[in-house]
């Protein structure tokens, strides 16, 4: 069974909230695109942070994502926060994916990347869907050997992608408008399928570039649902029964899974039914 991220109307229940893969948020009206000067990639970007639940985004400006940033302030579903510096954005969104399911952050490129990484990296380690995107370089810049400001001196754009690789499910380089839109829902969809942190980062002259892949609406992608082995759980169950049974003073720990799991509830239960002391 897929559902579809794309259409909200797939997936609302009766109480006209939509479900989210950490449980369900308030719906936002959807702009439709109605010219192709609007058909953008910052457009299709802020469309897509709406979609899946994010409506405040946590930024802290720089010249390569200011037109980026213009384009997430006109989406009517996004209030764009801004933070007092990358660190902030980061923690923000941190704690926002825990209370709302997915958080999103912007800085910019590698001076404000590599201040960010520790809370992605954070967010990582507590497997919270965290869509960190970076305003990068003019996508003509690649491959010319140059030094640009806001790097580390180098002519290879490369380094903050490397750092991100360790603390990021995916990392999206948009610097083709070709392949901008599968990029970034390939990003989006990795986040939410593997309840982790994805990297993406923009060329600074795309973001207001048009193109007709940015047009339709809305653009379905798809996410998996995941589901048990129906004979292994049974047998897990079993196994787990009869070492309970056999313990003397058996007692419940949830680690730190359980949130990604969505399974606080179920032990929760587990705890009252059985008895047992909880942790």
């Amino acid at each position: 069974m897929d559902t579809i991220a794309g259409s909200l109307d797939t997936c609302k229940p009766d109480s006209g909230d939509v479900v989210r893969p950490n449980g369900p948020v308030q719906s936002t009206p959807r702009t439709v695109f109605t010219d192709s000067s609007n058909a953008t990639l910052g457009r299709h970007l802020a469309h897509r942070l709406v979609e899946i639940g994010v409506n405040d985004v946590f930024s802290v400006p720089g010249d390569f994502n200011l037109t980026l940033l213009d384009h997430l302030i006109a989406e009517p579903g996004l209030n764009l926060i801004g933070c007092c510096n990358e660190l902030n954005a980061g923690y923000a969104a941190d704690g926002y994916a825990r209370s709302r399911g997915v958080g999103a952050c912007v800085v910019t490129f590698t001076v404000g990347g590599l201040s960010v990484i520790n809370a992605i990296a954070g967010a990582y380690s507590e497997n919270l869907p965290l869509i960190c995107i970076v305003g990068g370089p003019n996508s003509n810049d690649y491959g010319t050997n140059r030094i640009l400001h806001h790097t580390i001196g180098l002519s290879d754009f490369r380094q903050e992608l490397t750092c991100f690789e360790a603390v990021t499910c995916y990392q999206a380089v948009v610097n083709n408008l070709e392949d901008a839109h599968e990029q970034i829902d390939k990003a989006v969809s990795m986040a939410l399928s593997e309840s982790k942190p994805v990297y993406i980062s923009i060329s600074c002259n795309l973001a207001a570039t048009p193109h007709p892949t940015f047009r339709s609406d809305p653009v379905p992608f798809s996410l998996s649902t995941k589901s048990s082995n129906m004979k292994s759980l049974e047998a897990a169950v079993e196994a787990t029964v009869e070492f309970l049974n056999n313990a003397v003073k058996p007692v419940l720990v949830g680690g730190p899974k359980m949130r990604m799991a969505k399974a606080s509830n179920a032990l929760v239960e587990l705890a009252d039914a059985s008895g047992y002391p909880l942790a």
